[in-house]
């Protein structure tokens, strides 16, 4: 789940000049867990399968935290859709999520012929295992790079930290050497005085 927040805040990142970017310009992100079989919680609200969560405060305090879950359990979906078709799009998508029936297909294609193209790729994938390794690896690769790259991007934001940290303190290391040489000016000219007078 921080993965996808961390690949929204590299194309954020990626998009603008580092002078301009604010976190304010990430968008949130929604993670959507699907459930084959849920688990009992979810069977006390046998007329809900879409639950939509956010978090929280226990003090009232409110921030946006920029990732949303959404939790879809498909059996309370196939249930609650028994005989009825498809009648939305949403319906046709999560259809296509939680059915492998030849009948269900079929529907879904014939309300949305757009399906057919995503089931002719389901089953070129299916019949090339090789294929399906090679996705997963490309997103650990790709996950990998990622944290490769967000580490990277908070070690040169420490490094231009340090920098300005170094300069301040180089300023201030100036300022306290002229303030040094006045109060010594300063001490002399008192100490001639002194003299003076003790004569």
């Amino acid at each position: 789940m921080a993965d996808l927040l961390l690949r929204e805040y590299r194309q954020v990142r990626n998009k603008i000049t580092k002078r301009t970017f604010s976190y304010r310009r990430i968008s949130n992100v929604y993670t959507i867990v699907l459930f084959e079989k849920s688990t009992s919680e979810f069977h006390e609200f046998p007329n809900k399968y879409i639950h939509k969560f956010r978090q929280m405060s226990d003090t009232g305090l409110k921030i946006n935290l920029l990732q949303e879950y959404v939790f879809v359990p498909l059996d309370i979906f196939k249930e609650n859709h028994q005989n009825r078709g498809i009648e939305e799009r949403l319906s046709g998508w999560l259809t296509f999520l939680s059915s492998d029936k030849p009948e269900d297909i079929i529907a879904l294609i014939k309300k949305y012929p757009d399906f057919k193209g995503m089931y002719e790729q389901i089953y070129e994938i299916c019949q090339n295992i090789e294929q399906v390794m090679g996705m997963f690896s490309k997103e650990l690769y790709e996950l990998d790079r990622n944290t490769v790259r967000y580490m990277i991007d908070e070690l040169q934001e420490e490094n231009k930290r340090y920098k300005e940290e170094n300069r301040h303190c180089k300023e201030q290391n100036e300022h306290f050497r002229e303030e040094n040489k006045r109060l010594n000016v300063a001490l002399q000219e008192a100490l001639e005085k002194l003299k003076e007078q003790k004569k």
